[in-house]
Parts: structure tokens; sequence; C-alpha cells
């Protein structure tokens, strides 16, 4: 099984490449624990898609450490990787988005199952384990996923609002349906809301959230091709420079023609994210004290 992660994107509201951005003592990055938590689940390769221009970077810091401990391969987000007969958009120079991020690492993948994750997420342990072994247990050929549910109150920061993926599933945990809010947070009441053209609408902070964390037959591949040329036909003329075609999106369409079933995976971890600079303290001292708790050890991921 690989764990394909989504390395390419910039951090705008951050301001930086916050992927390479050190969190510990030890000069580990938030990717090192998904590669470290990863591998102890039984994964045993890892791709990383990012931009060309990045790659000895990413080689030097993040790739020579894991190598000798994990095989790493590299896939490259290519704005100009697209479908017969189209062309990019005069002034576009932004990426297509996560959907045709994975698309570009189909070759790296081959018939392999695998998992997705963006490389500025913490998972926790207990995220993977849950993904490798629903992935162990289908196969290549077949159109079974899944994706890891966060109890939304684990994902929020103090800092500003969030975007997240609101699940909708049915008794048995199937996957219906994923509607993206773009701007939740807690209001001056405490209360969690999302809002919508300035309006606040009150939402269940013990809901499932999506945190962009899949897991994936190559049967996907052809499913993110379709829905890509369907997407660059119908993108409107004022979305030409920056429109993104999204993988949850994608999944969607698939769920609703009845080519896929997902199933949530309904993970105890909390997630951990750098949304914006000021929630780099609370993360630190976050994950500090997993290792203070003995679930990394104290010396390092990899020493």
């Amino acid at each position: 099984m690989k764990l394909v992660i989504l390395a390419a994107g910039m951090g705008s509201r951050y301001g930086g490449l916050k992927q390479l951005d050190p969190i510990t003592e030890n000069k580990e990055f938030i990717i090192d624990f998904s590669v470290y938590d990863a591998k102890a689940a039984g994964f045993d390769e890892i791709v990383f898609i990012i931009k060309e221009e990045n790659l000895e970077l990413f080689k030097k810091t993040v790739g020579e450490r894991i190598s000798g401990k994990i095989k790493v391969s590299y896939a490259f987000q290519d704005i100009t990787m697209l479908p017969e007969g189209f062309s990019v958009p005069a002034g576009r120079t932004k990426p297509w988005g996560t959907g045709h991020a994975l698309m570009c690492a189909e070759k790296q993948v081959g018939n392999d199952k695998f998992a997705v994750i963006n490389a500025d997420d913490f998972y926790g342990r207990d995220t993977f384990n849950k993904l490798s072994e629903f992935l162990k247990g289908v196969s290549s050929e077949e159109s079974k996923y899944c994706m890891a549910g966060y109890i939304l109150k684990n994902t929020l920061t103090e800092n500003g609002s969030v975007s997240r993926g609101v699940c909708e599933i049915d008794g048995d945990y199937n996957l219906l349906s994923v509607v993206e809010r773009t701007k939740i947070m807690r209001d001056e009441n405490g209360n969690t809301v999302f809002y919508e053209d300035g309006v606040p609408y009150p939402t269940d902070e013990n809901g499932y959230v999506s945190m962009n964390c899949w897991g994936f037959t190559p049967t996907i591949f052809e499913y993110l091709k379709g829905d890509f040329k369907k997407f660059l036909e119908t993108l409107p003329a004022e979305k030409q420079e920056k429109g993104e075609f999204y993988l949850p999106f994608a999944v969607a369409n698939a769920i609703e023609r009845g080519d896929a079933k997902v199933k949530l995976l309904p993970t105890s971890s909390r997630w951990y994210g750098v949304t914006y600079a000021d929630d780099k303290p609370f993360v630190k001292s976050s994950i500090n004290a997993l290792f203070e708790n003995g679930e990394y050890p104290k010396t390092g991921l990899w020493n």
C-alpha cells in the first residue's frame, strides 16, 4: 500500500511553504508524523505530489531523511497535464486543484491500493491504522473507498475560520454526501456556526467532517479523468484562470452515479494543522505532549 501526500500547494493564509516548516525541537515537520504513522500501519511507499521546482528542497529536507526508512517517489503537478484537445487558458498559472494533483500521480501509484492526505495536516495514528485495515480488505479492482471522519470540534482553530467538508452518512457509515462549508468557527458565545453570505447558521460540532484523508483503489483514476474533462468543458469564462477541480467533488460524483461506495471511518484522533501562523504554538505544544506521553520516541522519529 502507498501513501500519497498532496504537497504541491502553498499556504497563502499562513505565508510560505508551510509543509517544510519544522514543528519540533528535532526539526521534524508535520509530514514526518504522517510518514511515521503510515509506516507503522503497514504502508510501504510514500508518493509526494509536489511542484517540480521544489524537488531539490523536498529531497534535502524530508526525502533524504526518510528514504532510508521507507521507499519514496515523486510526482509533479503540472498545469499542462490536460486531456487531449485542451490547453492551458491564457494567463493561468494556478494549479488545477487536488483532484488534478492526484491524477498526476497515477503512474507512481500503479495498481496498488493507496491513501491520500494533505502534507500540512496532522492526522494521528488511529487514522492510519483504520485506513490500512480497510484497504487490506478490498481488492485493487473494486470501487470501494474510505474516508477518515473527524469530529468537527476536534478540527477547529481559535485563530479564525476554517473550511470543512461536512459529511452526511447512513446508518452503516456509508458516505452519502460532503457539503463544503468555507467559513466555520465559534461565535462570541462559543457556539459553532458556519457563515453563508455573511449570515451565521448553527452546525453540529459533534458531526463528522472530511479532512481530505482518503483510501482508494486505482479505479478512482478513471473517474477522476472523466470528471476532469467534464470540469474543463463546463468551466465558465470567469473561472478560467482560477477554477479548481477538487478531489472531494469527484468522489461525490462517483457516489451519486452509483459508481463507487465510500465508507466513513470514524477516528478518535485529533486533527492538528497550521491554518494560520498563530496556530503554530498550539500545534507544537500538542505534538510535544505526544512525545511526553510516549506515543512517539523522545529521541525523535527517525533516530
